[in-house]
């Protein structure tokens, strides 16, 4: 099996390994990024939905710069929402404060009905900037 490139947040790291996943792996210049949620640091949910959904961006956002990228650097999202129905407008008010400019990221969004006691979760695809194969 070829080793994984994988990329931790600062200040995370015991608590992906709890879980038993990792945060992304980085390949042939590409960021592949689990989906994150609005975790405090001992992985508990930030109560409060608009809370919730800038802290899972704030936790990309913190694998994005360890790998070397940012938000501009990513071509794919996946979001999930638990009952989109209710909650799609007050999340989508959010996402501007971290999307950036147009050309915006290709996106998929997902109603789910349970995300373990999180409403949102993001998962994302980056191509790194002057990003080597590996």
């Amino acid at each position: 099996m070829q080793n994984r490139d994988v990329v931790f947040p600062k200040g995370r790291r015991a608590l992906y390994e709890r879980n038993r996943y990792s945060p992304a792996i980085r390949s042939n210049g590409f960021l592949f990024v689990s989906g994150q949620v609005g975790s405090r640091e001992d992985g508990s949910p930030e109560p409060d939905l608009a809370a919730q959904v800038r802290q899972a961006f704030d936790n990309l956002n913190a694998i994005l710069v360890e790998a070397g990228g940012s938000f501009d650097d990513v071509i794919d999202v996946t979001v999930f929402m638990v009952d989109p129905e209710s909650k799609f407008e007050a999340i989508w008010e959010i996402v501007p404060e971290y999307w950036g400019n147009a050309p915006h990221p290709t996106l998929t969004a997902v109603g789910v009905t349970w995300l373990y006691g999180f409403d949102f979760e993001i998962k994302v695809i980056a191509k790194l900037p002057d990003a080597t194969s590996t």
